[in-house]
This record gives structure tokens, C-alpha cells and sequence, in this order.
């Protein structure tokens, strides 16, 4: 029997720079994040009508709302770094590609972000939340 050997190498991945935009946008989503800890966890649908009736929210209410809610969408609790930080988590990368895909207008690349990751009956309300959120902010699609 021949054994298996992993070759892992010990240095650290190079770090992808964002875009300032993209930087921003994930930061943003990061601090409300760490906002939201104390917080109870709110019920994505009735956090989606709540903004829906309020028509003044903000980028702020419907980030605030997102990272409440997101744990539900995705039915674990996604892994956020500190503001900041330049090391992105799958979970980070995968937030700021659903946004650059909206600012793009890329249907078929948000749809398939969404099916590969939140549960279909949140996908709706997902993709509303980052539009909203992406809609308020710098176009994520500049300099992607």
C-alpha cells in the first residue's frame, strides 16, 4: 500500500486586492455584522416587509437586515472577518461576488450564487436585501 501524501505548503495564499468599492462594500457588511451580534436574530420575511412599508430605509437598514437574517438564509452562520481585514472568508467572497453580480446586472451569475447557497424559499428576499444594499452604495461593477 502506498501512502497518501498531501504536499500543504505553510505560507499563506496571496491575498486578491479589491476594488476600493468592493473593499468598502464588504466592510460595510462586516461592521454591521459585528452590530448585529447582540441583537436577536430577526426573521428574514418580516424584516423584508418591514423595509418594503418604510420606503426611506437606508443602505444601513437593509445591511442590518441582511447580516440578521443571513444565518437563516444560508441555515449556518456565515464566517465574517473584523472590518478591515484584508483576508476575505468564503462567505465574504461570496457576498461581495452576489453584489458585483447585481451592480452588473448578471441575472444568471446572482441566480446561480443564490441556488448554490441560501435556501430556495429565501432567495427572493436575498437578492432584494443586496440590491437594495448595493442600489444605496459606489457601483461594485467599476472596476471589478
Amino acid at each position: 500500500m502506498v501512502p497518501l501524501r498531501l504536499n500543504v505548503s505553510a505560507e499563506p495564499r496571496p491575498v486578491t486586492p479589491l476594488a476600493p468599492q468592493a473593499f468598502a462594500y464588504l466592510d460595510q457588511l462586516r461592521l454591521k455584522a459585528m452590530e448585529c451580534r447582540t441583537k436577536p436574530r430577526a426573521d428574514l420575511f418580516e424584516a423584508c416587509a418591514l423595509l418594503q412599508v418604510t420606503r426611506s430605509a437606508s443602505r444601513e437598514a437593509h445591511a442590518e437586515a441582511l447580516m440578521r437574517c443571513l444565518a437563516e438564509a444560508l441555515g449556518k452562520s456565515p464566517r465574517l472577518h473584523a472590518p478591515g481585514t484584508l483576508e476575505m472568508s468564503f462567505d465574504e467572497t461570496w457576498l461581495v461576488e452576489l453584489g458585483k453580480a447585481h451592480a452588473r446586472g448578471d441575472s444568471a451569475s446572482m441566480n446561480f450564487l443564490l441556488g448554490s447557497r441560501v435556501l430556495p424559499q429565501h432567495r427572493r428576499l436575498i437578492r432584494y436585501l443586496v440590491g437594495h444594499i448595493s442600489d444605496y452604495g459606489p457601483s461594485l461593477a467599476d472596476n471589478s
